[in-house]
């Protein structure tokens, strides 16, 4: 195993950079759109974040010999739908959190029934950037995204995440159950970003399909027990949301579950696993992904 560097690499910043050039181009265009509404789904897309989902699409697409443009649409599409579920997900319904990337949550920021309304149009938004025809996409694999974004979303993906977690407040999950739920909550959209990407690249064989899967199960859970241990190690001026919201809540964590420590260990076994995944595309260039695994387990927010 690699070194594991104490910062995002390079490249991270290249993509996070390009990411955000084309959020913007997609969300400047105002035309039919009550201003309100428009800026609040700016507000709730373009004000930072660390682009996770998109960034590991563009990584996925090139390790199989894709190109950064043509998984571009599929990055924005997949931060979009994971904008919305943030916009939802803080809602006094739900979490009612309000402060999200250092930034006043969107209905702290508007009022909750815009925020309800500006999360449903990113997620329309979201289909919309990938079923445009002035992309480099064929029908057939506009059609396969569109598929695989709307499952990984939904009442069987994402969607059932966060039902499953609001249904858990108060109690004690198993290890097993825990795991399921975070899966869904956030792994779906996970896998989901570096399925995307593989799809955009017209060499990659099944069998490579399912280690970039194995890789995104991975750092999926991964990236939820690490979200769970920084949401009681780290200070709300570095998270950019508010420390120890979940404790506040009572919601099965991790560090709950299996203590701060038993939780590290965790993390660490998941970070082998999407390292030997990876070591199964033998004549690929895994290296990008093996480092956003690193960032994964060594960010501090």
């Amino acid at each position: 195993m690699s070194s594991i560097p104490a910062a995002p690499a390079s490249f991270i910043e290249t993509y996070r950079q390009q990411i955000d050039q084309a959020l913007n181009r997609i969300l400047c265009d105002s035309d039919g759109i009550p201003e309100r509404l428009f800026k609040a789904m700016q507000h709730s897309t373009l004000s930072g974040g660390k682009r996770i989902r998109p960034i590991l699409t563009l990584c996925s697409a090139r390790c199989l010999g894709g190109s950064v443009d043509k998984a571009m649409p599929a990055a924005c599409a997949v931060e979009m739908i994971h904008a919305y579920s943030l916009v939802h997900d803080d809602l006094p319904a739900m979490d009612d959190d309000d402060l999200r990337r250092g930034q006043p949550t969107c209905h702290i920021a508007f009022d909750e029934a815009t925020a309800i309304l500006a999360g449903d149009a990113l997620q329309a938004l979201a289909f919309d950037v990938i079923a445009r025809k002035n992309t480099d996409l064929d029908p057939e694999q506009q059609l396969g995204m569109t598929r695989l974004l709307a499952k990984a979303a939904g009442a069987r993906g994402m969607v059932a995440g966060q039902s499953i977690d609001l249904d858990s407040v108060g109690q004690t999950l198993t290890s097993e159950a825990l795991s399921g739920m975070h899966a869904l909550k956030t792994g779906a959209l996970i896998q989901c970003a570096v399925e995307l990407g593989a799809l955009c690249s017209d060499q990659a064989d099944p069998q490579e399909h399912t280690h970039l899967s194995g890789y995104a199960k991975a750092i999926g859970l991964g990236f939820q027990v690490q979200d769970d241990i920084l949401d009681i190690t780290s200070a709300t001026a570095v998270l950019g949301k508010q420390q120890g919201a979940d404790k506040e809540l009572n919601k099965p964590t991790f560090p709950a579950l299996l203590g701060l420590e038993g939780s590290k260990q965790k993390l660490k076994g998941l970070h082998e696993e999407a390292y030997s995944a990876l070591a199964r595309l033998n004549h690929r260039d895994t290296s990008e992904l093996r480092q956003i695994a690193d960032y994964i387990v060594t960010r501090v927010f």
